[in-house]
């Protein structure tokens, strides 16, 4: 299992285009991956879930991946986030 903690730094958060993109992301990889606040993590593949921990900007995430692909899995995301899910800003 890899966990780590990401900071959502993209100027809009974790809104509706980002979450999707996320989710499909996530669903790339048939290894389990849970984000949230440590005290309640959420399904990282669904986009309402993922809705629902209203991440603004500076919000940090704690990322839990769990399975074969884990490593490829925590990488990309990694990478979508930094990224800032392809927005300018």
């Amino acid at each position: 299992m890899i966990k780590t903690e990401i900071t959502i730094i993209n100027k809009l958060g974790l809104h509706a285009r980002a979450a999707a993109k996320l989710a499909s992301t996530a669903n790339q990889f048939g290894c389990a991956i849970k984000t949230g606040h440590p005290e309640k993590l959420v399904d990282a593949k669904s986009v309402m879930s993922l809705m629902l921990l209203a991440a603004s900007q500076g919000t940090v995430l704690t990322f839990e991946f769990h399975g074969g692909d884990e490593r490829r899995a925590h990488d990309s995301i990694v990478e979508l986030i930094q990224n800032r899910f392809g927005e300018a800003q």
